[in-house]
């Protein structure tokens, strides 16, 4: 069996078109015409494959890279070996990254499982549904009545787009993703098994049972946001659930009832956002990151992984911990408990050995 490559490769670019682009500076410019076309770590590069290098964790790599190319910090630039032609740049990974996109274009938005055009055989859209020009709709999609979708998007394999649905153009949908109650932008991308749309979780609590609350809003979802494998986002109890233009959410993240998430946020897989959280613009979240009710996240504020929050956090601030508070004043705290802990283990210690003795 041949080796199987899932993204095909492009004509390449030449070490001068790579420099150009990444503004990075050629360590022998007379070797501006070898050809990359293709990207590798360092281990495993070879002759037409880019690579870089900004840790010295990696020295022993570098070393001994075979790679056509390698982008590189002048900070590092002595460590390379004689003979690796060097593009010297100041952020080796954001222009590996431009190259990268640039070799495989395709590989940043899903393409066709089925690589259908049109309204394949085995789906099912309603008459009163409403499909631009260019759209594709694989075998087992469900398309509900006046649902509107845009020229250029795909819905994949078993999706299903409930009635009323707006999805924007150049969209992509993953295989059994469903969609209600939503309205969503432009090149959004949603991977495979998201839940967008669905109740909230919204009861009034008695001593003879719960009482559910009509979950009556909507989601919204604007332009250029992307949402993780196996996400559920639930529509507005009385307002609307929001998530702001360009934010990225990794798999298997709960955002709950009239959330706003701002412009750009950022937020890693299992994070939990409970019912009428704010996050502004630029906000991040690392992983397992848990949201009380009603809490304001401000403006570009980081929230370490694994934190609990469940007060309000300043514009620009760091927090880390359960609950969360301040990084610094977490990290004082875990300092402290450490020396505490091995001083009562040397004390405990102490008191045994003198115990012995007196034996």
């Amino acid at each position: 069996m041949t080796e199987p490559f899932f993204f095909s490769r492009g004509a390449g670019l030449t070490a001068g078109e790579i420099a150009v682009l990444t503004g990075a500076t050629l360590s022998d410019p007379s070797l501006s015409d070898r050809l990359i076309s293709n990207v590798a770590p360092l281990d495993r590069a070879g002759p037409h494959d880019l690579t870089f290098f900004e840790n010295l964790r990696y020295s022993e790599g570098l070393q001994s890279t075979r790679a056509g190319a390698c982008l590189i910090s002048e900070r590092f630039a002595s460590e390379a070996p004689a003979g690796l032609l060097l593009l010297v740049t100041r952020e080796p990974y954001r222009g590996f990254v431009a190259v990268t996109r640039k070799l495989f274009a395709p590989a940043l938005r899903p393409s066709s499982l089925f690589e259908a055009d049109g309204v394949t055989p085995g789906a099912s859209v309603h008459p009163k549904a409403r499909l631009e020009d260019g759209v594709t709709i694989e075998p087992g999609a469900v398309i509900g009545p006046r649902a509107e979708i845009g020229s250029g998007s795909l819905i994949g394999a078993g999706a299903v787009v409930g009635a009323g649905v707006r999805i924007g153009r150049d969209c992509s949908i993953g295989a059994h993703c469903s969609i209600t109650h939503a309205l969503i932008g432009d090149r959004v991308i949603l991977h495979p098994g998201c839940r967008i749309g669905q109740d909230g979780f919204g009861y009034v609590m008695g001593p003879r049972g719960h009482a559910k609350v009509p979950q009556i809003g909507r989601v919204i979802i604007q332009d250029d946001v992307e949402i993780g494998a196996g996400t559920a986002i639930d529509r507005g109890a009385i307002r609307d659930t929001v998530i702001g233009e360009g934010t990225k959410i990794d798999n298997l993240v709960q955002i709950g009832h009239n959330v706003s998430v701002g412009r750009h946020c950022v937020v890693v897989a299992h994070c939990a956002i409970a019912g009428s959280v704010t996050l502004e613009d630029f906000v991040a979240l690392g992983g397992r990151v848990t949201i009380n009710n009603h809490v304001t996240v401000g403006e570009g504020a980081q929230i370490a992984g694994m934190s609990g929050v469940n007060s309000d956090i300043p514009a620009g601030a760091r927090w880390a911990g359960l609950p969360a508070k301040p990084a610094k004043a977490w990290m004082r705290e875990v300092t402290w408990l450490e020396r505490a802990s091995r001083k009562h283990s040397a004390d405990k210690r102490k008191v045994e050995g003198e115990g012995k003795g007196d034996g």
